[in-house]
């Protein structure tokens, strides 16, 4: 028999846990511009990127990077935190996974511009990067 006490053997109905419930409940939040009118860009770099592909089910892993010129509005770092971990789950290839981001980002900020670049793990030998861009129409 095993050592552990039957007590701890006792089946527990899996609880969300909070941090699963704020990323699934996440949703991309902006806030106004500090300085509208002013060029500059936001660069950010998720370097623990995950999803599954949807042909095999074997999780991919990559190191995504945003840069955007913010227009109007800025999206909040800990929302992007909590969007980029819900692809964790998800059945999704290498381009679709970096066109939907920047298709996401585009919705929720309408930026001047905006790249996604998607720098994938190597697997099977292949080593996979995927770009793409978004310029607001003048």
């Amino acid at each position: 028999m095993n050592s552990m006490s039957s007590e701890t053997e006792v089946a527990q109905t899996p609880e969300v846990k909070y941090g699963e419930r704020a990323i699934a409940d996440c949703e991309l939040i902006t806030f106004p511009n500090p300085r509208p009118g002013r060029r500059y860009e936001v660069k950010v770099t998720l370097p623990e990127f995950t999803c599954k592909c949807p042909f095999s089910g074997y999780p991919d892993f990559a190191t995504i990077y945003l840069t955007y010129v913010p227009d109007q509005t800025v999206v909040e770092l800990k929302a992007i935190k909590l969007y980029i971990n819900g692809y964790r789950d998800r059945y999704i290839s290498h381009e679709e996974t970096v066109n939907q981001i920047l298709d996401d980002f585009v919705a929720a900020c309408d930026p001047l511009e905006m790249k996604v670049f998607g720098d994938f793990n190597p697997r099977g030998n292949v080593h996979t990067t995927v770009e793409v861009s978004h310029q607001k129409q003048a």
